[in-house]
């Protein structure tokens, strides 16, 4: 049994992060978050399939399992990425759009990138 999409592969990664960074741009010069924000949902639900994956695992292959626990962790740095891009993007968005944020807790992290 092979995850549903196997980050253990190494042409996946570059797939998965191309997408990733093509998404990225795309959201930052629309000024749209919610493009990003799809691409966090999508992660979180690899990181759900990955999970059921992994209990209902029930072979002998260790390099399935490898790379089902593999996949997982790529999930959770994806996860971890998308959540700061959309942050970033969103911060983008507030700015064009003169909205005034609320929470202004993550100025320090801005300043510093």
């Amino acid at each position: 049994m092979e995850p549903i999409i196997n980050f253990a592969n190494i042409i996946t990664i570059l797939l998965a992060v191309v997408l990733f960074v093509l998404v990225l741009i795309l959201g930052k010069e629309t000024h749209k978050s919610q493009i990003v924000a799809t691409m966090l949902f999508i992660f979180l639900g690899l990181l759900v399939a990955h999970t059921v994956e992994l209990i209902t695992f029930n072979s002998s292959n260790d390099f399935a399992y490898d790379s089902i626990r593999v996949s997982m962790i790529f999930d959770f740095i994806f996860i971890f990425l998308s959540f700061f891009s959309y942050l970033w993007v969103d911060d983008i968005q507030a700015k064009v759009e003169k909205k005034k944020s609320i929470d202004r807790s993550l100025d320090w992290f801005w300043r510093e990138v």
